[in-house]
């Protein structure tokens, strides 16, 4: 907690260590840029390293300055040495394309011939007869290739044509200063008359960056200028090579001692930043810190405490004060590898306040069974618990955690989710009796066709006439009995096969939902009991428990009711069970709906008018029995408040140190009372209704169970008949052929539609189902989290 709101950063007690270490930091960072720019990467440390103390951060902060030095004169003198020599080998090329151009031997033995002069020449003009010894020189460099072509133009337009200018590509490329890349440079040569001419060829070549060398004009003297550059060149070479080893030294130094180093340095500042929060006493030689911290680990901080005061040295003991305060606590969690995924999920709604039901414990069960309902398939279930289980068991392995991928990296911490996701989906998938859309002969189906035909009168022209035959349970022998484990596979040969389902997993769903509904509203016994708020047991949940059951309660009573009752005989005279729901809002009777036991109109109207009479109890009961309350203290109050004042310059309820701007936002306890009668009345009257219609509405979400249900199934059936099916079609070698590459398309699709899109689907179903119609029913999630004191990992990015 910060016991300094008004202080600045810059008046604190241990601001200069931490610009301290922020100095630190920056010398680092321009180490690890030295080692990106040498191609070598840091290994982190195998061991986090303690937080160093004065003495050690003083030895690395010299180290670390020093080898920081080194490098910067060496990296300083290495560029000084690559520029010298580039420059030197640029010069050599120059002077060898350039002798190509102004040397032109004369062969062996011949005289010296005089030149002939052209009738076109000025100077045959007696004029201009005095310039014909007007001597010749040259401008010699390199040039990028990207402006030899603007260079070239410039030139011509700016001499008028009064020089003679040769350009050619250089044998090698060398390095551009300016990029850093390799690049092949072009020499140019360019012979002029008049020094006008040549200051402005010089002024041009400055302006497009050109490197301009001198160039001898004997031949004798551009050869003693080529050998002194082959000397330098191998002078420099040597000099170099020392000093990149030289360099490597003081990287391999760097490569082992800046991780450690990091760490330190990282530990050292946080500790810093959290002693800047501290507070100091009246006489300045102690700190003192406020922190939330768990009961079952305050031992564990005494001992801390103990060895750190042995560990410094100090003559004044550490020791732990409790603080009484009206504020509510941060809410702590312990979760392991396994159990840290469900609570996420719940987390993401809301984090719970402190000591309210946590959900998670219970969505470990229910949100894979959920997801089920929704995937039911043995095969693709059993992918999905494969793949979750091959990341569960190599869990470790340093490829899969240090992935930059964020969607790979969200599957692998929802892993175990995944696994158990998928086992369940396995065991609906055998309800079901669906792999792959196929139907598993697990044990023998107890349907007989046998009994069947020998008992009517199918004939050959009947049998011609009729594709489909009806089985009829009613005669003997057809119908053995239920089967033994989930649907009987003859189910998936029968044209009714989807009414069937139809009608099973609606009840199934509506059955499934109000049971997961009436088990969210009973975990609401427990935070009533904890918060000793007894009059919200019968004052809030007994009629939530009452105004469900009556209603929704009463349905499951008539769908199994209606199963228990009807065998195959008598099923065509089973009424509608949602027809009766629908009369006993409406306080009448159908005749053409015949009553499924006797007195049910009755019971249905007692019903109702309970879950009515249980709605304005819901509403006013509690805002009325708080205002009674508050009217009507009790005698213990006064004393109570007597016994406990405040302390010496604290307000009730707060810090000794902190003022109210510095108190961490966090709700009030569960058994807070409201100030205002109107407020309480208001957030009762919110709470009736959404309670009373979410039960009507949250029911009919669930629905949302038997929809997906279906639909995957057919989506299964689809993918099955449309493209694996096509693979068997045809027989013999041509047939195996194509199976191959139809497999390959029905694998692809099956992982990417059924598995990945379809598995989403139903996750995000599973997640509105326990955030909006079941956790409501308990959980306010108006906490926040305790957030405790740690070193954040290196990274060593």
């Amino acid at each position: 907690r910060q016991l300094n709101p008004k202080v600045s950063a810059f008046q604190r007690r241990f601001v200069g260590e931490v610009r301290r270490c922020e100095e630190m930091e920056k010398t680092f960072a321009f180490l690890q840029q030295e080692l990106r720019g040498a191609g070598r990467v840091p290994v982190p440390c195998a061991e986090s390293p303690r937080a160093p103390l004065a003495r050690e951060a003083l030895r690395v902060q010299e180290q670390s300055e020093q080898l920081a030095r080194e490098l910067r004169e060496v990296t300083h003198n290495r560029a000084s040495l690559r520029a010298r020599l580039r420059h030197l080998r640029q010069y050599l090329h120059v002077l060898r394309e350039g002798q190509r151009f102004t040397s032109l031997p004369a062969p062996l033995g011949s005289p010296p011939q005089p030149r002939a002069f052209s009738d076109r020449e000025p100077i045959l003009d007696p004029s201009l007869h005095q310039h014909l010894d007007r001597k010749i020189n040259f401008v010699a460099g390199v040039i990028h290739p990207w402006r030899v072509s603007a260079f070239e133009r410039l030139l011509w337009r700016a001499c008028r044509g009064y020089l003679v200018a040769s350009f050619v590509e250089m044998p090698e490329p060398m390095e551009d200063p300016v990029t850093g890349e390799d690049i092949t440079w072009v020499i140019f040569l360019i012979s002029y008359w008049g020094e006008q001419i040549g200051q402005k060829i010089r002024k041009i070549s400055d302006c497009f960056h050109c490197h301009v060398y001198p160039y001898p004009e004997s031949e004798a003297s551009r050869a003693d200028t080529m050998s002194g550059l082959h000397s330098q060149i191998q002078d420099l070479s040597v000099v170099l090579e020392e000093t990149e080893q030289y360099l490597a030294q003081v990287l391999d130094k760097v490569v082992l001692a800046l991780p450690t180093w990091r760490v330190q340095v990282q530990k050292m500042k946080a500790i810093y930043l959290i002693l800047n929060q501290c507070s100091f006493d009246v006489t300045e030689k102690c700190l003192i810190a406020e922190v939330w911290c768990p009961v079952r680990d305050l031992t564990q901080v005494q001992e801390a405490l103990r060895q750190g005061s042995y560990q410094s040295g100090s003559s004044v003991e550490c020791f732990v004060q409790r603080i009484p305060t009206s504020e509510s606590p941060p809410t702590l969690i312990r979760t392991n590898k396994f159990t840290a995924g469900f609570q996420s999920i719940v987390d993401a709604y809301g984090v719970a306040s402190y000591q309210e039901v946590n959900p998670a414990p219970y969505a470990i069960i229910t949100f894979p069974f959920i997801f089920a309902i929704m995937f039911g398939d043995v095969g693709h279930g059993l992918l999905m618990f494969l793949f979750a289980l091959w990341m569960v068991l190599y869990e470790n392995s340093p490829s899969l955690r240090q992935a930059n991928n964020e969607i790979w990296l969200t599957f692998f911490e929802g892993r175990y989710l995944i696994l158990l996701m998928g086992a369940f989906s396995i065991y609906t998938g055998f309800i079901y009796n669906e792999c792959f859309s196929k139907a598993t002969v697990i044990f023998p189906s107890a349907w007989s066709v046998a009994a069947m035909a020998n008992h009517s009168s199918w004939s050959s022209a009947y049998l011609a006439t009729h594709p489909s035959l009806t089985l009829d349970p009613n005669v003997t022998g057809v119908f053995q009995g239920p089967y033994p484990f989930g649907i009987d596979p003859i189910w998936s040969l029968a044209t009714n096969h989807l009414n069937f389902l139809n009608s099973f997993k609606m009840k199934m769903s509506v059955v499934l939902g109000i049971v997961h509904m009436g088990f969210g509203v009973m975990l609401g016994i427990f935070n009533h009991v904890h918060f000793r708020q007894r009059h919200r047991l019968v004052l809030e949940l007994l009629p939530e428990v009452v105004f469900l059951l009556a209603l929704f309660g009463y349905l499951v009573f008539l769908i199994f009711y209606k199963w228990i009752k009807f065998s195959p005989a008598d099923s065509r005279l089973a009424p509608s069970i949602l027809i009766h729901f629908i009369d006993m809002f409406l306080f009448t009777s159908n005749a053409d709906n015949l009553p499924l036991y006797r007195g049910q109109v009755p019971v249905q109207m007692v019903l109702v008018v309970l879950a009515l009479a249980s709605v304005p109890v819901l509403l006013l009961g509690t805002p009325l029995y708080l205002s009674c309350c508050r009217r009507s203290p009790k005698p213990g109050d006064s004393a109570v408040r007597e016994q406990e004042p405040p302390l010496e310059g604290q307000e009730a309820g707060n810090s000794v140190n902190a003022t109210k701007e510095d108190v961490e936002s966090g709700g009030h306890s569960p058994d807070a009372e409201h100030v205002d009668f109107a407020e309480i009345f208001m957030h009762q009257a919110i709470h009736t209704i959404e309670y009373c219609l979410g039960c009507v509405s949250n029911t009919a979400s669930y629905l949302r169970l038997w929809a997906l249900s279906l639909a995957h199934a057919q989506l299964s059936e689809v993918l099955w008949s449309m493209v694996m099916r096509q693979g068997f079609v045809r027989l013999g070698y041509v047939g195996g052929v194509v199976l191959v590459p139809v497999f390959a398309a029905f694998a692809v699709l099956t992982v990417a539609i059924l598995l990945v899109m379809e598995g989403l689907s139903a996750f995000l179903h599973a997640l509105r189902l326990h955030w909006v119609e079941f956790q409501n029913k308990f959980y306010v999630g108006a906490g926040y989290k305790l957030c405790p004191f740690a070193f954040a990992p290196d990274t060593c990015e």
